[in-house]
């Protein structure tokens, strides 16, 4: 596999001279300071490629073009958003860039509810906790028939959370799950959420579905002319939140992207993280049936809760099973003949990055060279055991 590194544009306080250090060979970045809907330019694609193979680096996958939400809804200017989707792609694809990650999550993207989760150690983990956005949900934002949602054990469960905690932490969770994280898709108040959600529970999982497919049908054709591969992230997490529609969760929606727009152009992104919040997601299997369809990989793991809750956990100690995921992206890559870019997905704060200025959460530089240590040492030590025969 080919090792890639997030990389936030010219302001991130890590630098390209750093990823390079990390051993790390391919970025993966976007052009975030283009506002969602509108074209990605083709010079600046080519400037911010040369910038990159100046480091002595390649710009191996965009993550991400984001996706209007009035294409999503195929309501608003959503015609004129795709016309401009079709158009950064003709111009990544003249600029040599070949992959594209993007996804189809209705109102939020990544989201959890805790950016500072302490662990035995001492250092710090993202964590998605249920009874906290329950509380949210019911009791802070006050969705319209948001208990419905839920069980009896869990509305009490979260009331109590509730009243427990203060306004400060109440605004911080509020924060954590609207105000967006790092390579997300903006940010809401309040008021706007409620109205975005409204709009997508009414669309429902069918009509969101369709949506998609829609969209494939215009992208794909322009993404083959222009020798680029589509590959969409799955929902994180992937279950429903706020009552919304999920349509990229498992294994069988994944397969029902594929088959919809029947094309080399139209793969997939495994994130292990994403997928393996669901403990009847079958990591090993996914890579399995869908060898010839994954084109981006991101390696994280996490520590899954019977509520539903989780939190990301060191990369090779979860309850994903990080090696034999490995294995069989390894096995997939000598099916096919391609190099999947693969990344180290989030990392633990930790050391002297803790009281540091500018760590975005998730996306420790200590924290994803440690996991990219670990990671390279399986990678490693499979393909020593193919040279010797042992695999």
């Amino acid at each position: 596999m080919k090792e890639t590194w997030r990389w936030f544009g010219p302001n991130d306080s890590i630098t390209l001279e750093m990823i390079a250090q990390a051993g790390a060979t391919g970025i993966v970045t976007a052009l975030h300071e283009v506002p969602t809907g509108q074209v990605w330019p083709y010079d600046t694609l080519v400037e911010r490629k040369q910038m990159i193979e100046q480091a002595g680096l390649t710009w191996s996958v965009i993550e991400s073009v984001p996706v209007h939400n009035d294409i999503k809804t195929r309501t608003g200017n959503f015609q004129t958003y795709i016309e401009n989707y079709k158009q950064s792609v003709m111009n990544a694809g003249k600029a040599g860039i070949e992959y594209i990650c993007y996804n189809f999550m209705p109102v939020v993207d990544w989201t959890r509810t805790n950016l500072n989760y302490r662990l035995p150690n001492n250092s710090f983990a993202l964590r998605f906790e249920m009874s906290d956005f329950i509380t949210y949900d019911v009791f802070v934002l006050e969705r319209k028939n948001a208990r419905d949602d839920y069980t009896d054990e869990q509305l009490q469960k979260a009331e109590q959370r509730f009243n427990a905690l203060t306004q400060d932490e109440l605004k911080l969770l509020e924060e954590n799950i609207i105000a967006g994280l790092p390579g997300g898709e903006g940010s809401y108040d309040r008021e706007s959420i409620k109205v975005a959600i409204g709009e997508f529970i009414e669309l429902g999982t069918e009509g969101l579905r369709n949506n998609l497919f829609a969209f494939l049908r215009e992208i794909i054709p322009v993404a083959e002319e222009y020798g680029v591969k589509m590959c969409i992230h799955p929902d994180d997490p992937p279950f429903s939140l706020f009552g919304l529609p999920r349509i990229v969760s498992t294994q069988d929606d994944a397969r029902k992207v594929v088959t919809a727009v029947p094309s080399q152009s139209n793969g997939l992104t495994l994130c292990a993280g994403s997928y393996g919040a669901r403990g009847d997601n079958n990591l090993v299997s996914m890579a399995e049936e869908f060898a010839e369809k994954i084109y981006f990989v991101h390696l994280r793991n996490v520590i899954r809760e019977a509520d539903g809750s989780f939190y990301e956990s060191e990369h090779l100690s979860g309850d994903n099973d990080m090696v034999g995921l490995i294995g069989a992206l390894l096995d997939a890559e000598e099916k096919t003949g391609l190099q999947i870019p693969m990344r180290p997905d989030h990392g633990h704060l930790m050391a002297d990055e803790i009281n540091a200025e500018g760590v975005k959460p998730g996306y420790s530089y200590m924290g994803r060279l440690k996991g990219l240590a670990e990671l390279r040492g399986v990678i490693h030590t499979f393909t020593e055991f193919k040279k010797l025969g042992l695999r």
